[in-house]
C-alpha cells in the first residue's frame, strides 16, 4: 500500500513538470514588452514621432545584438495626443493588454500626472520628459525617474538668463497648467532679489486671439515677456504682441518656440530676435551622434535625446536585475545610471559589461542620467538660442 502511494506521488509530481516545463520556456523564450507613450499628435506632435522612431532604433540595436537576457525586445508605441484622457487610455491598454514593464516618453506634464498613478498602481516602470515639480511629489515609490529638469531648476534658469539680458520689468504669459503657480512663484522671488519685478497672466490657450490679454500686459510696460505657452497658442500670442507694437524682448520654451513656430508664422519680423531656451543635449558626445544618425537630424531635440537615454536605461536595468519588470527596473535604474563603474553611452555595450560582472554607468545623449530620490535629474545644461533671419542662433550653452 505504501509503495503504490509512493509511485502515485512519483507519477503526479512528474506530470506536474511536464506541465510547467512549457511555461517555464516560454517565460524564458517571451519577448520583454516596453513602450513609448509620446504626443504623435496635438500640440506636442512635432516631438512625439521622433521620440518613439529613436526609441525603436535603440531596440532594433539591442535585438541585433542578441536582446536582453537571452530575450528579443518588443517595442509598442502609443499615441498620448498631448491629452490626459487619451493618455490615460492609451497607457491602460499598455499596461493591460500589452503587460508592458515601462512606458517611456510622457511628455505634457498634464499627461504624466494622469498617467502616474496607473503605472505605480500596475508597478509599471514611468519614464517621463515632463517638467512640473508637481509630478515627482506624486506617491509615485519610486516607479517614476524623469531626465528633463523640474520646473524649479527650469524656472531658475531662464529667470537668470532673463536678468543677464538686463530684463528689469517681467511678464510672464502662461495657460493653466500643472507648472503655471510654480512658475509665478519662483519667478516672482527669483527676479526680485535682483531688484526687478514680475507680473503674471494666465490664459486660454484655446483662444484664437490673445489681443485683450496683450493689451493688459503692455500697459505695465514690460521690457521682457516669458511665452510659456505650446507651440499653437504661442504662435498666436507672438503676433498678437507684433501687432500690438511690443519693442522689449521675448523668450519662450524651447518645445513651444522651435522651427515650426517660425514656419507656420511665416512672417521673420514677428520672430525676429526673440529668444527660446531649453535643456541641453550633450552635443558631441558619442550618444548625441547615435541619436542623429537614427533620426537623421542635424540637431535633434532634447526630448528626443532623453527618450534614447530611456530605452538605453530600462533595458540595462533589466539585465542588472534579472528581472523584465517594472519592480526590476525601479531596483536598479539607478546602479546602471550612477555611483560609478565602466563608462558607457549605449545599451549594447552596457549589455555586454553587466553580462561580465561589470558595474556600469551611463551618460547618453543628455548628458549624466543621475536621479535623486525623488526621481529628479540632479542637474543638466541649458541651451539659449535667438532667432535671426528666420533661423536659431546659439546665444550660450550653460
Amino acid at each position: 500500500m505504501k509503495r503504490v502511494t509512493l509511485r502515485r506521488r512519483t507519477a503526479l509530481l512528474s506530470g506536474v513538470a511536464a506541465l510547467a516545463a512549457p511555461a517555464v520556456l516560454r517565460a524564458q523564450s517571451d519577448p520583454i514588452k516596453i513602450a513609448t507613450l509620446t504626443p504623435l499628435t496635438g500640440a506636442g506632435g512635432p516631438y512625439g514621432p521622433v521620440m518613439a522612431k529613436v526609441a525603436a532604433s535603440v531596440v532594433d540595436e539591442v535585438n541585433a545584438a542578441g536582446g536582453v537576457l537571452g530575450r528579443r525586445i518588443q517595442l509598442t508605441s502609443e499615441d498620448d495626443q498631448t491629452n490626459p484622457d487619451a493618455g490615460v487610455r492609451a497607457a491602460r491598454k499598455l499596461i493591460d493588454v500589452d503587460k508592458v514593464a515601462a512606458i517611456m516618453g510622457t511628455w505634457a506634464s498634464s499627461v504624466t500626472t494622469a498617467v502616474a498613478p496607473l503605472c505605480w498602481e500596475s508597478k509599471t516602470f514611468l519614464c517621463t520628459v515632463s517638467g512640473a515639480d508637481s509630478i515627482t511629489q506624486l506617491p509615485h515609490q519610486g516607479f517614476l525617474v524623469r531626465t528633463q529638469p523640474n520646473s524649479t531648476l527650469q524656472v531658475a534658469r531662464s529667470g537668470t538668463f532673463m536678468l543677464s539680458l538686463g530684463a528689469k520689468k517681467i511678464y510672464t504669459m502662461i495657460p493653466q497648467t500643472p507648472f503655471t503657480q510654480t512658475t509665478f512663484d519662483l519667478m516672482g522671488k527669483l527676479v526680485a532679489k535682483a531688484g526687478a519685478t514680475h507680473q503674471g497672466l494666465i490664459y486660454d490657450d484655446k483662444k484664437t486671439t490673445y489681443r485683450t490679454e496683450v493689451d493688459q500686459v503692455l500697459r505695465s510696460n514690460p521690457d521682457m515677456i516669458f511665452a510659456a505657452g505650446y507651440t499653437p497658442d504661442t504662435i498666436i500670442l507672438l503676433k498678437d504682441l507684433y501687432r500690438a507694437g511690443f519693442k522689449g524682448k521675448i523668450i519662450g520654451f524651447g518645445y513651444a518656440i522651435n522651427q515650426k513656430l517660425v514656419d507656420q508664422i511665416g512672417q521673420p519680423e514677428v520672430v525676429e530676435g526673440v529668444y527660446a531656451y531649453s535643456p541641453s543635449p550633450d552635443e558631441g558626445s558619442k550618444a548625441y551622434e547615435r541619436v542623429k544618425k537614427a533620426t537623421g537630424l542635424a540637431n535633434p531635440d532634447p526630448y528626443t535625446c532623453q527618450v534614447y537615454d530611456h530605452v538605453n536605461l530600462v533595458l540595462m536595468a533589466i539585465a542588472q536585475g534579472k528581472a523584465a519588470t517594472g519592480v526590476g527596473i525601479k531596483d536598479n535604474i539607478r546602479a546602471v545610471a550612477q555611483g560609478g563603474g565602466t563608462a558607457v553611452d549605449n545599451a549594447v555595450d552596457g549589455l555586454k559589461a553587466i553580462a561580465a560582472g561589470q558595474k556600469v554607468d551611463y551618460s547618453g545623449a543628455s548628458g549624466p542620467c543621475d536621479f535623486d530620490d525623488k526621481g529628479d535629474i540632479i542637474d543638466c545644461k541649458f541651451r539659449y538660442d535667438q532667432i535671426k533671419g528666420g533661423k536659431f542662433t546659439l546665444v550660450k550653452i550653460g
